[in-house]
């Protein structure tokens, strides 16, 4: 089990080393790299070296890698959406050729997994013809076979939409024949959707990797775990009740403030770490006389 941080709190900005050191500097040494083309750009194989270079000078590693969900993210805006469930063939098509290329840069990075969303989450503006069941098989159905050949295992994103619901997603890994992909438990997006908890209960033994975040129960706003109201030793619970041992990757957003944000998250991982240590400890057992 350990703690890992997603670039997604530096998104506005172009990634750079001194984003990885003051990671590092907070105890983080695993990444999630959020592919946007304005904060990491995928395309660029200059910058893939950069990154490269830079996670091995500073002893880190980047452990995954999130799929791009849009153009751009400049002064806290984000570009257009991209969506692999689009039934219009041009924007599905485009979502699924920047993936495949987010993937290659995946693997030049030695990434264990591609976090992927499957059509756009219901808190943005959906477009009409979107979120299509047989658009997002049939990306699918490419995606996975890209993945495959770059080594790359796609972790499918649980989202606040009626395409990835835990039950869902489940169904999908198995009629796709989805051998080697696993589910991103997304603890905020679950929270939306009716529970943390439950989700981690319905999709156990598929639970690839985790987003670690908070809300209050209505906006996907990205906070700090202990700044909404998700349950996080009921949550916690339920992961060890599943036997998860893997990867809390806290996707905060920076709300203004990224350093103050880190600080903050560094104190909501000790909370959390101090929960999972008080779930190993032995039950006690009073004999009675």
């Amino acid at each position: 089990m350990s703690f890992c941080l997603s670039t997604h709190l530096f998104h506005a900005d172009r990634l750079n080393r001194s984003h990885l050191e003051a990671a590092a500097a907070h105890g983080f040494r695993d990444i999630e790299v959020f592919a946007t083309r304005t904060h990491f750009d995928y395309h660029d194989a200059r910058h893939i070296d950069e990154l490269r270079r830079w996670l091995g000078e500073l002893g880190m590693s980047a452990g995954s890698m999130h799929a791009p969900i849009c153009t751009s993210c400049v002064g806290g805006e984000w570009g257009r959406a991209f969506s692999n469930a689009a039934a219009e063939p041009a924007r599905r098509s485009e979502a699924v050729a920047e993936t495949i290329t987010a993937l290659e840069a995946a693997r030049q990075l030695g990434c264990g997994a591609m976090v992927l969303h499957l059509g756009l989450p219901r808190t943005q503006d959906v477009p009409p013809g979107d979120n299509d069941m047989r658009a997002v098989r049939r990306s699918l159905e490419t995606i996975r076979d890209a993945a495959a050949a770059a080594g790359v295992p796609l972790a499918l994103e649980v989202l606040p939409n009626d395409l990835s619901r835990p039950e869902v997603l489940l169904e999908l890994l198995e009629s796709l024949e989805l051998q080697t992909a696993g589910i991103c438990l997304d603890f905020g997006h679950a929270h939306l959707l009716g529970g943390a908890p439950e989700a981690a209960e319905t999709l156990s033994g598929q639970v690839m990797t985790t987003h670690v975040h908070d809300n209050l129960g209505t906006l996907d706003n990205h906070l700090v775990p202990f700044e909404g109201n998700i349950d996080w030793p009921r949550t916690l619970t339920a992961m060890w009740k599943i036997g998860y041992a893997g990867r809390y990757v806290f996707e905060v957003a920076e709300n203004g403030d990224a350093r103050a944000t880190l600080e903050r998250t560094v104190g909501a991982r000790t909370r959390l770490q101090a929960i999972l240590d008080g779930l190993g400890e032995p039950f006690p057992f009073k004999e009675e006389d």
